[in-house]
């Protein structure tokens, strides 16, 4: 189960919570960030918050920090569909383009290439269908885990 922290930002009385979270970036902590082309765009633009409406059936108020889940296989299944099927079609389908020159049915390369663009957005259309069936849409939706205890500052400590 993959964990984040979210703040609480509105309560509604059928168990719906607003709840905000930074967007974080991996970017900018390793030691080639100034060199590194991904660690300057990561510079250059501040982080975001995500805000999301779920439903909570634990007594939570606005200001609450709550841990959120999401499963691991299902954040990777989606990951290697949303990745894979556009590249295998882009890959097939340029392949079997550039085969059909080859035997002289497409007159120019041009074909074979528009081919295999057109195989790269067919898998991205295959991969957003498997993305849009409510089954792994609800899989894949965050589920308030636990509250987090708040921190209480300590002022003074005395011997």
């Amino acid at each position: 189960m993959i964990e984040e922290i979210a703040q609480v930002t509105a309560v509604s009385n059928n168990h719906q919570v607003t709840v905000v979270t930074e967007v974080k970036s991996t970017c900018g902590s390793c030691q080639q960030v100034d060199t590194c082309g991904s660690g300057q765009v990561a510079k250059a633009f501040p982080q975001k918050n995500l805000t999301l409406n779920l439903t909570c059936h634990l007594p939570v108020k606005v200001g609450d920090n709550i841990v959120l889940g999401l499963s691991e296989k299902m954040m990777l299944s989606s990951a290697w569909q949303v990745y894979c099927w556009p590249l295998f079609g882009l890959l097939l389908c340029s392949f079997l383009g550039q085969l059909l020159v080859e035997q002289q049915i497409f007159a120019h390369e041009l074909l074979a290439i528009t081919f295999g663009i057109a195989g790269g957005y067919m898998g991205f259309v295959l991969a957003r269908y498997f993305q849009h069936q409510s089954k792994r849409q609800q899989a894949l939706a965050p589920i308030v885990i636990r509250i987090e205890p708040k921190n209480i500052p300590i002022i003074e400590i005395t011997e």
